[in-house]
């Protein structure tokens, strides 16, 4: 929990307990007889001792004793029908990471199961971080895997930030704002993704109350102004559906909902509109007893008011991932305003807003934790997810996208429904389905018909994934097409394990992009120190590791090379006079390989003449070659078979400014070949290819690599050499190699 938080209680405290921590214990007590009767409620009254003796002495920010604080959160815990276990875990929630109480300390007094709880929700402070961020992507990954094996952790977890942002008044402006982002980004969306409507709604309001003041405080006033109009509308609607139910003999509660404020933000600033613009800021809510009656009160409304097309979802038939489940249909009124109606019955009500703590029942000492499996299964997927995610902004664009996205619903030609995140393709739904589909994947067809790959999903699509053994694996570019984590994970995944050499090269080529982007060298950055400390953070054992990761996308070049930067700075400051030196000793490296600006070329008949190589071509000695007069840059060279100097691209005057040259026969300057490779597209063929030219001690450059049709792949690579028969021997070496087509030097690159 966040210590500077103040206390304050939840509204359905009552006030004569308000100050006396020993009665509401004793409320709790009684409100958990009431509901698991058989329950061993000692338990709590222990633990509530226990920290309430660790945690004296400590204050909130308020002033007000520490233990007000976990037993708030016990009180709530208590509302949602947690067990003992879990309302003693919530009264000792801080005790580990802000007591000298210890894990095995709590584990001696009330056993694994409680013990464990208790460290899933203590954040991590021992370890040290470099940044914030770091530090909340670590916790919030503890958090993840305790709540995949007890889902106490994260209800805890859950109440507790509920509790801290009701009273988030005595934190300063900045922590405000700080902790209100991260509700909105991680908490609501998981309270939302849990079925938890009514903890979300209350933490998006409270951020919103922090987040933007002035929106917060306009919506508040405008709905306060049109409160006894529109309850008005509200009653005479529920009026008119109360006699229908009655004729019918249909026994329901019929209630009125408004919006919650952060709601009715969101639909402002999605459809640009103010408040008086938006009509459907409330709706009427039926519950009923069973599901038929649910259909028959929908056919009911349905004749009563005019119901706009596309504007039913019947989420009784295809539940929400988060288990949520009801009917609703937005109508028009007599008097032409819009509004909606939910449906349900009270079972499917007590999940709407409790979300999975409705579904875990702890009576007569049964644990729910095997009826948690299925309905935890997305929090399992999203932990694969991320398990070879080490970069923090990926972590947390990954975790966004698991909370939050609108979703779309796609079935399987048997009519399995697959839920994924909206914008996602046929290659997505191959990988939901599972790996080895996506794996083999050669095609798909939606609707009958075949599509390409790159195809977006709509709700109601019919998917049939086509596939083929010829198929040797996901492609690379997948990773720039798929939506979902779970389909990036995957195709890394094999990446990673089949393409390791590959990954290798790409990994190392992305990193010397981004070190010519920063004006910085290996030789400045890759200490065998600093690499140590990589090596430790990302548990990594060498150069490669790093190289590997980096090329399937485990890691970006830009964290590398930046990491790699903080401590290169950190010597400049330290050490100044010995980067100095450094960077002196660079530049006449660099000034002594610049002193020859013939590049091995004499031009016939003119001395000290500025002489470049044309890139178009890549000339190098051993090759026929021809001078030609730039305006303001010297004389550039080409090979004699450009396609660029040839008479039909030049125009008459061009055709004058050819110059003799020729190359020097003391000539000891390195030049850069490029070579095309086409071959099969199978795993190890670039590193077969790389290993071939390094055996013949040639420096390789660049690579890149590219799959074509039928299983083949185009591969470059830019080599360093000195003379054009270092370039023919380099391709007839690659030719030997087993499922090489081609090999040949580019004319142009």
């Amino acid at each position: 929990m966040d210590k500077e938080t103040s206390l304050a209680y939840p509204d359905t405290l009552p006030a004569a307990l308000e100050t006396d921590n020993d009665k509401i214990i004793e409320q709790i007590i009684e409100m958990v007889k009431k509901y698991a009767p058989n329950s061993n409620t000692d338990v709590i009254y222990i633990a509530y001792k226990l920290a309430k003796a660790a945690h004296k002495g400590q204050y909130r920010k308020s002033g007000a004793p520490y233990i007000d604080h976990p037993v708030q959160i016990a009180y709530i815990a208590a509302e949602l029908e947690m067990d003992v276990i879990g309302i003693a875990a919530a009264l000792m929630h801080d005790v580990i990471e802000d007591t000298p109480y210890t894990f095995n300390d709590i584990k001696s007094f009330f056993g694994t199961n409680i013990a464990e709880i208790v460290d899933g929700v203590t954040k991590l402070r021992k370890l040290q971080y470099n940044t914030r961020e770091e530090q909340q992507v670590e916790n919030l990954r503890k958090m993840f895997l305790a709540m995949a094996k007890d889902i106490r952790v994260v209800i805890i977890k859950l109440i507790d930030r509920l509790h801290n942002m009701r009273t988030l008044k005595y934190m300063s402006p900045d922590r405000q704002l700080a902790i209100s982002k991260e509700t909105l980004d991680v908490y609501a969306p998981l309270a939302h993704r849990l079925g938890m409507s009514k903890i979300k709604s209350e933490l998006e309001d409270l951020s919103l109350k922090y987040l933007d003041p002035v929106a917060y405080e306009e919506i508040r006033e405008s709905i306060n102004q049109k409160k006894e109009q529109r309850e008005a509308f509200v009653g005479k609607i529920i009026d008119q559906i109360k006699g229908k139910l009655q004729e019918l003999n249909i026994k329901a509660e019929v209630t009125g909902r408004a919006k919650h404020f952060y709601s009715i933000f969101r639909k402002m600033y999605a459809q640009n509109k103010s408040i008086d613009e938006l009509y459907d800021l409330f709706a009427v809510r039926v519950i009923v007893d069973t599901i038929p009656e649910c259909y028959a009160v929908l056919g009911m409304v349905h004749e009563m008011f005019t119901p706009i097309p596309m504007r039913f979802k019947d989420y009784i038939a295809m539940p929400k991932p988060n288990m949520y489940q009801s009917l609703h249909t937005t109508v028009i009124g007599l008097d032409g305003e819009l509004f909606e109606i939910q449906i349900r019955t009270w079972q499917m009500h007590k999940v709407a807003e409790e979300g999975i703590a409705a579904h875990w029942k702890y009576k007569e000492g049964k644990s729910g934790q095997s009826d948690m499996d299925s309905k935890l299964e997305w929090v399992r997927k999203m932990l694969e997810t991320q398990v070879d995610i080490i970069d923090t902004d990926d972590f947390m664009n990954t975790l966004k996208i698991d909370l939050f996205s609108d979703e779309v619903f796609a079935f399987t030609p048997n009519g399995k429904v697959i839920s994924l995140p909206s914008k996602s393709t046929v290659i997505d739904f191959a990988f939901a389905i599972h790996s080895q589909i996506g794996y083999k994947m050669s095609g798909a067809k939606v609707n009958g018909r075949i599509v390409p790959h790159n195809y977006i999903l709509e709700n109601g699509d019919i998917v049939e994934i086509l596939t083929s053994s010829s198929v040797k694996g996901p492609s690379r570019d997948w990773l720039k097409i798929v939506k979902t984590p779970q389909a990036k994970n995957k195709i890394n995944q094999w990446l990673k394990h089949e393409c390791r050499d590959e990954n290798i090269v790409q990994g190392k080529e992305l990193i010397e992009r981004e070190l010519r982007r920063v004006n910085l060298t290996q030789a400045q950055l890759f200490r065998p120190d600093w690499l140590q400390q990589m090596y430790k953070k990302y548990n990594f054992s060498s150069l490669d590791d790093i190289y590997a990761s980096v090329g399937y996308g485990g890691l970006s070049a830009q964290k590398v090379v930046l990491r790699l930067r903080d401590l290169y700075n950190q010597l400049k400051k330290q050490e100044p006079e010995k980067v100095y030196e450094e960077q002196k000793q660079q530049i006449e490296e660099k000034r002594s390989l610049g002193k020859d600006r013939t590049n091995g070329i004499e031009v016939v008949g003119i001395d000290n003449c500025l002489v470049r190589l044309s890139r178009c071509c890549n000339p190098v000695p051993g090759d026929k070659i021809v001078g030609f007069i730039t305006k303001g840059r010297g004389v550039s060279v080409h090979r004699a078979d450009c396609p660029n100097m040839q008479p039909s691209a030049l125009s008459d005057e061009d055709k004058e400014r050819f110059i003799e040259v020729k190359w020097k026969d003391d000539a000891t300057s390195k030049y850069i070949a490029t070579l095309q490779v086409d071959a099969d597209n199978r795993p190890g063929m670039m590193m077969a290819v790389s290993g071939a030219i390094s055996e013949m001690k040639i420096n390789c450059m660049t690579v890149t690599a590219k799959p074509t049709k039928r299983g083949y792949s185009t591969m470059t690579f830019g080599i360093e050499i000195t003379d054009a028969g270092t370039v023919t021997k380099a391709i007839n070496k690659i030719k030997t190699i087993p499922g090489v087509l081609s090999v040949s030097r580019l004319k142009n690159i």
